[in-house]
């Protein structure tokens, strides 16, 4: 892992440097961790219940299991669900990991009650102060996230909104709470380092999900407005902690950063379901270089690992910090805790969508069976997950995801004619061919990029950075070779071993290569003759 992402950078409030976030030292930290999607703000596709519109935001989910087990135990469950779903241990075990911050999404109505005039709720503070208070001594840094502010500033399920309007910039009475939370965040932590900086709004402002959806473009002025008067009442008071300001359309686009809203401010975008090279981030490099601010991709994920071992590894060369989403879901392959599904879960969510009542007393058992697998004792710990974040072996390499940088000549050969249609890699003069022209796209966020392998013919190379690389570690390489040939391995300069590869028309693997310990590993795929395809590097 590279100096500027260790944990020993958690030193003091942060601050920014041009383009980068400092420590109180002065020293660069390129921020890593994970959202805590779900705990304070829940989402429906967690619990496997995507598709479910009876169960996709907090206040529809909170319905549905007080329908289903009556007002008492709905009460105790979401208590006993907030104290199990993060606990000490998942902090404990993040840091554990590597990483070196987490962005805590809350929702208003844990924190404010809705109706008139303002009225603070002590739970979620309370809630949030724990769990701050872990991060400190864990050496985690905090993002506070307003995720769901008072009537919903995205209008969809994500920020709980009632009637996906979002209110926040309709109504004033929702507009002045959103104000007021934020200066009472600020009282109550601008004295705590251990809170990097304020993450605004989560995903303001929508686009159009449908031919006849309502537009609500025409309320940027308010969401600038927002920021604005925000800042403004923030920096009465705190004078110290770094803004995050988020862009409209899931925070992807730029028109809202007409202007340096604080000299603390950094720029959060987010990305999902593209193609993980350079182009993914390169309008956002100009943005930071315009306003010398830097940039943070505040949330992103939910795609293969193969996918995370190109994107965020490219992230942190670019001095971009990253925060993935989410760490912990019911089901899953790609957060680093996997829930198990309880028995009988089924019943739950077929109720959700039309299906028969289970009965109190059965959907009772199988929320307590819940509320016991949420703790992270009870999670399946995922690790290649932090292995493909973090390109440690363990990791899967796609052929095409070699280095960036330094560059042609050095990083890979960089002399043939760009080719692939889709633009993958494009401008690194290396060929990227479409072998799986048929693979199908297999979730929403699939970009499509396994559909491609890279080409190296004879005097080509690609190189591949690989992290904390142990003496026991493995390489396999995954190919197709049309024609026969020679290839060379090597790690740091020193050859591994020369293979030969057969003509073949399907996927083939070569022997297993034994690797060097390493703290920092770069790993050369040299053709000494004929030509090669390669599939991905599996390093164990």
């Amino acid at each position: 892992m590279k100096e500027n992402m260790r944990r020993n950078r958690v030193n003091g409030f942060l601050d920014v440097d041009g383009q980068k976030i400092v420590n109180e030292l002065g020293e660069e930290i390129i921020l890593t961790g994970w959202g805590l999607g779900n705990w304070l703000l829940q989402e429906g596709y967690m619990w496997k219940a995507l598709g479910s519109k009876r169960f996709d935001r907090p206040r529809r989910i909170e319905a549905v299991i007080e329908e289903l087990t009556g007002e008492e135990y709905a009460n105790s469950f979401w208590k006993a669900y907030r104290q199990n779903y993060i606990t000490e241990a998942d902090i404990r075990y993040m840091a554990e990991l590597g990483y070196n911050s987490v962005r805590i999404p809350i929702n208003a109505r844990l924190f404010m009650k809705e109706g008139e005039g303002i009225h603070w709720v002590e739970e979620g503070f309370q809630l949030l102060n724990q769990c701050i208070g872990w991060c400190e001594t864990h050496g985690i840094y905090v993002f506070l996230d307003l995720h769901g502010a008072p009537g919903g500033q995205t209008g969809d399920n994500i920020d709980d909104s009632i009637d996906d309007v979002p209110r926040l910039f309709t109504d004033q009475d929702c507009f002045d709470k959103g104000i007021a939370l934020w200066k009472e965040l600020a009282t109550r932590y601008c004295d705590r380092y251990i809170v990097a900086g304020y993450d605004l709004l989560n995903e303001p402002i929508r686009p159009k999900r449908f031919a006849d959806d309502t537009d609500f473009d025409y309320l940027l002025p308010r969401l600038k407005e927002f920021y604005e008067v925000a800042i403004q009442e923030i920096r009465k008071i705190d004078k110290k902690h770094l803004i995050s300001i988020e862009g409209h359309h899931w925070a992807s686009a730029k028109n809202i950063f007409c202007k340096k809203y604080d000299d603390k401010m950094i720029i959060h975008f987010h990305r999902y379901a593209c193609l993980p090279d350079i182009s993914c981030y390169s309008e956002f490099l100009t943005l930071a270089k315009e306003w010398d601010c830097p940039l943070w991709l505040g949330e992103t994920g939910e795609n293969y690992t193969e996918w995370f071992t190109a994107m965020y590894p490219l992230a942190a060369e670019l001095g971009i910090g990253y925060n993935i989403w989410p760490w912990k879901k019911m089901d899953c392959s790609n957060s680093p805790c996997s829930i198990n599904k309880p028995r009988n879960w089924d019943a739950i969510i077929d109720y959700t969508k039309g299906g028969i009542h289970p009965g109190y007393e059965v959907a009772r058992n199988i929320l307590d069976e819940f509320l016991e697998n949420i703790k992270l004792e009870n999670c399946e710990h995922l690790e290649t997950v932090s292995n493909a974040v973090l390109r440690q072996p363990g990791c899967i390499i796609r052929g095409t995801d070699f280095d960036h940088f330094p560059g042609k000549g050095v990083s890979y050969t960089g002399l043939r004619n760009e080719t692939n249609l889709e633009r993958y890699r494009y401008l690194t003069g290396m060929k990227i061919v479409e072998q799986y022209k048929d693979l199908e796209k297999a979730f929403g966020f699939d970009c499509g990029f396994k559909r491609f392998v890279l080409e190296l013919e004879k005097e080509e190379f690609a190189v591949y950075s690989l992290e904390d690389v142990k003496d026991t570690s493995t390489l396999l390489v995954h190919y197709i070779s049309e024609e026969s040939g020679v290839l060379e391995v090597y790690q740091n300069d020193e050859i591994l071993g020369t293979y030969n590869f057969a003509e073949n028309s399907g996927l083939e693997v070569l022997e297993p290569i034994k690797l060097k310990e390493s703290e920092g590993a770069k790993i050369k795929l040299h053709v000494v003759s004929g030509v090669i395809k390669i599939d991905s590097l599996h390093t164990n």
